[in-house]
């Protein structure tokens, strides 16, 4: 009979919290303000069927043959004239478009980590890098921070760590936006104590009041790694990322990448570039902006409106997310079944913390939800609440 022995770093690769409750809000009649999607009304179809057409009519054959591993020479000079504007120092020979961020964040842990090195994390932080990292075995090192985030004195702790990871703009899960003392002062304190930085920023175009400092990553230099994507500007289906690297890390991520799938598909991203090309982002984003501004307001007027004294919550000035801190008794995970019977759905928020813990905070998506809906769920999850208080 045969045996399958599985490898060690299987015992690590675990079903990804929120995936598992999308499964639950799939049933008819939930309001899910669980998972971070994008609106599917702020894709641009029209744009993207022009844009496939014109790539069949006119390079049919080298959109759909083997690609360069690096991605399309176009769309990377696009992302590196981009990223420049944004203070960083760009070229394209720096830039690795991948299959999405996502795989950008699995690439820098194949890279960099090896089984019982430290990386140093946000508390809380993204769901997905903890995901992408955990299969190479490292050490997780939390960096406490306050209403700002991460703190400069506490990358100390980090000292000696294969890298920090941070999302400076409109986190998930917290929504929390770096301010430019903040990032200053870190990318400071960094370079001080030689620590390198990955930061990611998948968020950063969908601020409401005005646009967040520049990166981090622009006070680094080939101190930093930076990630981009196109997931929540564009759409999400395309699988489209990218990674600026440092000169000595590139050629070992581009190797990674072509272990990995040889390159992300040339069709998708000669379709993005005939998109973008043109400036069309400037005209589209901001569509998307209002519309998640209004929702956002919208849970804001029905948190306050409907949670029970001792809840406390952010008001993210971009992004997609609030963050709640239920009162010290209570348990997201255990509460969320009865919320899902009473007609809504959430993501706790332990999953989000590397050390665990923090079993009282929960995080809400308000984009994908009419705003009447957002009221709906938001009541329906006081009213849990409520009941659970008063028993």
């Amino acid at each position: 009979m045969t045996s399958w022995h599985m490898a060690r770093r299987a015992e690590r690769l675990n079903p990804s919290t929120i995936r598992e409750i999308l499964k639950i809000t799939e049933r008819p009649g939930i309001i899910s303000l669980a998972g971070g999607l994008p609106a599917t009304e702020s894709f641009p179809v029209a744009a993207l069927q022009e844009a496939t057409a014109r790539v069949l009519r006119e390079t049919p054959r080298e959109a759909l043959q083997y690609a360069a591993s690096e991605g399309f020479a176009p769309l990377r000079a696009w992302v590196a004239d981009e990223l420049s504007a944004q203070g960083l120092s760009a070229s394209a020979d720096r830039v690795l478009i991948t299959t999405g961020s996502q795989q950008g964040l699995d690439l820098v842990a194949k890279v960099l980590v090896d089984p019982a090195s430290r990386v140093a994390v946000e508390a809380p932080t993204y769901l997905g890098a903890l995901q992408a990292f955990a299969p190479y075995e490292p050490e997780f090192t939390e960096i406490e921070g306050d209403a700002e985030g991460p703190t400069p004195a506490a990358l100390d702790a980090a000292r000696g760590a294969r890298f920090l990871y941070l999302l400076p703009n409109f986190q998930n899960p917290s929504g929390r936006c770096l301010g430019a003392a903040r990032r200053d002062a870190l990318a400071e304190r960094a370079l001080e104590i030689g620590l390198p930085v990955v930061e990611d920023n998948p968020y950063g175009e969908l601020w409401y009041d005005a646009p967040p400092p520049p990166p981090i990553a622009a006070r680094l230099g080939d101190g930093a790694v930076y990630l981009g994507s196109f997931s929540k500007v564009l759409v999400p289906g395309l699988r489209l990322g990218y990674v600026l690297a440092p000169a000595v890390l590139y050629p070992k991520l581009l190797q990674a990448k072509q272990a990995a799938d040889l390159h992300t598909p040339g069709f998708n991203q000669r379709v993005v570039y005939e998109v973008i090309k043109d400036g069309f982002l400037a005209r589209h984003v901001p569509t998307i902006r209002a519309r998640y501004k209004s929702h956002r307001d919208a849970m804001r007027v029905a948190l306050e409106q409907h949670m029970p004294a001792g809840c406390r919550w952010n008001v993210p000035a971009g992004g997609m997310f609030f963050w709640v801190e239920l009162p010290p008794q209570l348990d997201a995970t255990a509460l969320l079944p009865r919320a899902v019977a009473a007609g809504m759905a959430y993501v706790p928020g332990a999953p989000f913390f590397a050390g665990g813990g923090h079993a009282n905070t929960l995080r809400l998506s308000f984009v994908t939800v009419a705003p009447a809906l957002i009221e709906a769920g938001i009541a329906a999850l006081a009213q849990v609440l409520k009941e659970t208080l008063a028993s």
